[in-house]
């Protein structure tokens, strides 16, 4: 459905004071689809009845009265309670609401262009996971890990829209609608990179994976190597195919070879046990991890070695004959 033929609201109503990146996000999104929206930001209820969509204030969710509020005590939804089968569980900000009913034509905005629906939803679900979802769960509270972190991030889009915000010890006069709108920008340019990275560079990726797992018995006997032209984002779209393929893809996976585009030489990659993984399925033997050149090649018994990471996750040979010897010894 096309929102920007049903609906042409002119006012849009946010709080007024400290602003935070789940309204402003929700703004913009809003303002991309509908360019003549006024932002109002107060807390007056007379003057947010009079708005034709309301977010991050008034205790309210209402899709059906543009109310997306989710502060009340009775809210507890996320993508998964209002959506068939989503699978995110994280609890939904201001933010989450106005990309869960507007999202869709917020990227056919974007995009520019007709795609295919199960494209879309693709690209939908990818900016989901990457991008809207971590100003949900930060905007709510929600923990990144169990227990206490052992660091933590300071860097990502929360903090910075933050910093936009009037200083304790500012001194002379302070626009609040131009930090506002300096926020608003901040993260349109990033939603919008990350929209066309998506379909643009990401995506395209899918096919170079099935094209590599069904060739994964000529790259090596094993079945358990596959290998790119050169790198690629092929890590999510693998784990996506795996789950997918279940017993048809057994052997597992184990090593990602590829030719560095920059450099006239092989990688060898390891497989992670998730995406976002530290943790690998099968990493390069410990002997190699830190060594480089004539010194690895004399202890793996491979000629032409490069490097092995010290965390043993990747490394590098000369040749594609060599990357593949480097692959066999780390299965023995």
């Amino acid at each position: 459905m096309n929102l920007t033929t049903k609906f042409s609201p002119k006012k849009l109503g946010t709080h007024s004071g400290i602003f935070h990146c789940d309204e402003a996000f929700g703004s913009c999104m809003l303002q991309l689809l509908f360019p003549d929206l006024e932002i109002i930001r107060t807390r007056d209820e007379q003057l947010l009845a009079e708005c034709d969509i309301v977010i991050d204030v008034g205790g309210v969710y209402d899709h059906s009265k543009r109310r997306y509020d989710h502060h009340q005590r009775s809210f507890d939804h996320s993508m998964s309670t209002l959506t068939p089968n989503a699978k995110w569980t994280t609890k939904l900000s201001s933010a989450g609401l106005v990309y869960l009913h507007y999202g869709h034509d917020v990227l056919k905005t974007i995009l520019a262009t007709d795609i295919p629906e199960d494209t879309l939803n693709t690209i939908y679900s990818k900016v989901y996971e990457t991008f809207v979802q971590e100003v949900d769960a930060i905007d709510n509270g929600v923990p990144i890990c169990e227990g206490s972190p052992k660091y933590n991030i300071h860097t990502n889009l929360s903090s910075r829209v933050g910093n936009f915000n009037k200083k304790w010890n500012h001194v002379g006069k302070f626009d609040d609608m131009k930090a506002f709108k300096q926020a608003m920008q901040l993260i349109k340019s990033e939603f919008e990179e990350t929209v066309l990275y998506a379909y643009q560079t990401w995506l395209p990726a899918r096919s170079l994976v099935i094209d590599a797992l069904e060739k994964r018995y000529e790259t090596h006997k094993s079945g358990r190597v596959i290998e790119f032209s050169g790198p690629c984002p092929w890590k999510e779209h693998y784990f996506v195919l795996e789950e997918e393929l279940g017993n048809d893809l057994l052997p597992k996976i184990d090593y990602v070879i590829f030719k560095d585009s920059g450099n006239d030489v092989w990688r060898i990659q390891c497989i992670p046990i998730t995406p976002h993984s530290y943790t690998l399925r099968r990493p390069l033997p410990k002997s190699w991890h830190g060594i480089r050149d004539d010194e690895l090649s004399a202890i793996s018994g491979v000629p032409g070695c490069i490097f092995c990471h010290a965390n043993g996750f990747i490394g590098g040979n000369k040749t594609r004959e060599g990357v593949l010897k480097m692959c066999e010894k780390a299965f023995e």
